[in-house]
């Protein structure tokens, strides 16, 4: 069977631990090559995880004529411009959320992919390639909670290690730019549209230089989604959509690998629950595969780009909400 054969930038702990497992499980996928600004540490990896080659410079794996795409799981500063310079390599290339900074940074990376047509370029959001997603999503499109009004989301963990990526200004991180992208892309695939205005605020923790607990509320023509996303409180995560009919839940929305035997869509309707078991896939190879299938048969990448400009938007405006204390208008 055909493979897409994968050059992974860095030895990020989510390749190491997610993404490249995955990878090497699904069925359309190879993971041919990883690199490291340091080579030995390349090499390290890389024979732990079976790959068969590695790199000691990024511009070293781009090089490989071999590699037809590229995971990009670098820290969120890197994302466009490593981006690029793999499109620019004649790689197709699948970047981690967020795809950038801002709307602007991730601009950038849309703009390249429109220079180079004949590649393919998707944010990696996992979670809408499993099927509790998928069946959510049916659901609701079917109308089978009524019309939706309400879309109520909670992601967070608790990271107190200093010198994490996630806990650096410069680097792009922060609660809002790492898990609440989530909730906010998952409430705008819902209602099937994008929010008209958001109300953020942020909460200032003391030693903090980047957001560890943020909230906000996006209109919709139809209801309002609301969400609070940290990474300094106990780790939580759910989500729930509200229709004039019925509600449906998900209580694991994003940590999803497969580990468990099944997930559960529960859906309450007149106050009569339905509970919907579904296989625990790995949502990592669910999405390697259909962005392989996608490079294969040349057809439209299951997530576009025009998605993840919308998602920055959203990330942008609540940032200035929470900034100027009310609400912003998209």
């Amino acid at each position: 069977m055909k493979k897409l054969r994968w050059g992974v930038l860095s030895t990020a702990k989510i390749g190491r631990e997610k993404v490249i497992p995955a990878l090497q499980k699904s069925t359309h996928n190879q993971v041919l090559a990883i690199c490291s600004r340091d080579e030995q540490s390349a090499r390290r990896v890389a024979d732990e995880l079976h790959i068969e080659r590695a790199y000691g410079t990024y511009e070293e794996l781009l090089a490989d004529t071999d590699i037809d795409a590229i995971y990009n799981p670098l820290p969120n500063h890197l994302h466009v411009d490593w981006s690029i310079k793999a499109l620019q390599a004649g790689k197709h290339v699948l970047c981690e959320k967020p795809l950038g900074l801002n709307t602007a940074d991730a601009q950038r990376l849309v703009d390249a992919a429109r220079a180079h047509p004949q590649l393919k370029v998707m944010e990696a959001f996992m979670y809408r390639f499993h099927p509790q997603w998928q069946l959510a999503k049916q659901l609701v499109d079917e109308g089978r909670i009524g019309k939706l009004h309400a879309v109520h989301s909670h992601f967070s963990y608790n990271n107190r290690e200093p010198d994490n990526i996630r806990n650096k200004a410069e680097w792009g991180g922060g609660a809002l730019l790492d898990i609440g992208c989530y909730s906010i892309s998952l409430s705008r695939w819902l209602f099937n549209e994008e929010p008209t205005q958001v109300l953020g605020q942020i909460t200032p923790m003391p030693g903090e230089e980047v957001d560890c607990l943020t909230s906000a509320i996006m209109e919709f023509s139809a209801g309002s989604a609301s969400f609070t996303a940290a990474t300094k409180i106990e780790p939580i995560q759910y989500a729930e959509a509200i229709g004039d009919e019925g509600s449906l839940y998900l209580e694991r929305p994003f940590y999803n690998d497969g580990s468990e035997p099944v997930q559960r869509v529960r859906i309450t309707r007149n106050r009569v629950q339905e509970v919907i078991e579904v296989p625990d896939t790995n949502h990592y190879s669910a999405m390697g595969d259909a962005f392989a299938l996608s490079i294969f048969n040349d057809s439209p990448v299951p997530t576009p780009l025009d998605d993840a400009i919308a998602n920055m938007r959203a990330i942008d405006a609540t940032f200035e909400s929470a900034a100027e204390r009310k609400w912003i208008a998209l």
